[in-house]
């Protein structure tokens, strides 16, 4: 369990970090998806007030990276050295390999990976690489940089406690409506097992949000995707066993700024309602951000307790749909996501 069960759904961020700032002083942090008014932003601003040593923001757009440093330098003036920018579109394995680069260059220790970057779309769109848009930048992509990283996370590990170095992966109770899809990743309505189908959770999402494009419901993927993201940080916590480097996955907390920001940017009107009803979305992003900066900071997650203990809502412990956790199915999806890249890890 975690350190603080006080904390909760109207937690903010900021006094997450302020209670664990001496995990933050003096270590190196790399957030994905980072930008004003979202939730990548947020845990971003709340970790730059306590002065880690170097802090890297890595985003598709240089002028949403802009925006977030001036942020971040009004509530801490003395942080600007500390900031590096790094540019990437997690759908293209090309910008990723190029931002690994990138930020390998920047630092030879990495404390803290915090894979925030996400999306939702409604229509239906491939990655240079021929992949599902969703499942190519919400897990695909951050597979690929994670596992260029390790390196660098392992060198923090040495000189850390056991279980303070970590990966945290941004997933989505969104989980819970859609197993992975192994038959039909790509989302081309091939025949699935009765274990791939979607759930009875799919049934509470709002109708506007099922309706098909040309064969194609954005949802099904979105939920893919984010039962991936469960299932990486299970196959990460086999495979670098032994490491010192530990991953928890996450719901986060949306405020309705960060669900236009991130999520919700090919949703019309109507759906982008039926989405934040749906989300019960939180007062703001400082509040949205809390768990990712728990699951990222808190002393009390350094040793795995096995089982289905790594995945965190509203800043504790919660069990995470059995199918996301499952041994198998996290080693299928790895050797998948090798396929998928082109690399063994």
């Amino acid at each position: 369990m975690t350190s603080h069960p006080e904390f909760g759904h109207d937690t903010k961020a900021s006094d997450v970090a302020d209670t664990f700032a001496n995990q933050i002083n003096g270590r190196v942090v790399v957030i994905t998806g980072v930008s004003r008014g979202g939730l990548g932003g947020g845990a971003a601003l709340a970790i730059a007030r306590h002065n880690p040593s170097l802090l890297i923001l890595v985003s598709r757009t240089q002028s949403k990276l802009d925006d977030i440093m001036s942020d971040m330098k009004a509530v801490n003036p003395s942080i600007g050295p500390a900031l590096k920018t790094v540019l990437v579109d997690l759908t293209s394995q090309a910008t990723v390999r190029r931002a690994a680069a990138e930020i390998q260059a920047l630092t030879p220790r990495i404390d803290l990976l915090i894979n925030n970057a996400g999306f939702f779309l409604q229509t239906r769109s491939f990655s240079p690489e021929g992949i599902e848009s969703q499942l190519a930048g919400n897990h695909v992509g951050h597979f690929l940089l994670t596992n260029l990283l390790k390196p660098q996370l392992v060198a923090a590990a040495k000189d850390a406690a056991p279980g303070a170095t970590r990966v945290v992966n941004v997933s989505s109770e969104g989980h819970r409506s859609q197993p992975f899809r192994f038959h039909d990743y790509n989302i081309e309505n091939k025949p699935v097992p009765p274990e791939e189908e979607t759930t009875p959770a799919m049934d509470f999402i709002p109708k506007t949000l099922l309706k098909p494009t040309d064969g194609y419901i954005g949802f099904v993927a979105y939920g893919q995707s984010k039962t991936a993201n469960v299932l990486f940080s299970v196959g990460l916590n086999e495979r670098w066993k032994g490491t010192g480097v530990v991953s928890y996955v996450l719901h986060p907390g949306r405020s309705d700024e960060a669900i236009s920001t991130e999520v919700g940017r090919d949703l019309d009107s109507q759906d982008f309602e039926d989405f934040v009803k749906m989300l019960n979305p939180k007062a703001g992003v400082d509040e949205g951000a809390s768990t990712t900066v728990v699951a990222a900071l808190d002393p009390a997650l350094n040793e795995l307790k096995g089982g289905n203990n790594i995945y965190l809502d509203d800043c504790q412990i919660k069990e995470a749909e059995p199918y996301a956790i499952d041994p198998e199915k996290a080693d299928r999806l790895w050797k998948l996501s090798e396929e998928l890249v082109k690399q063994t890890f």
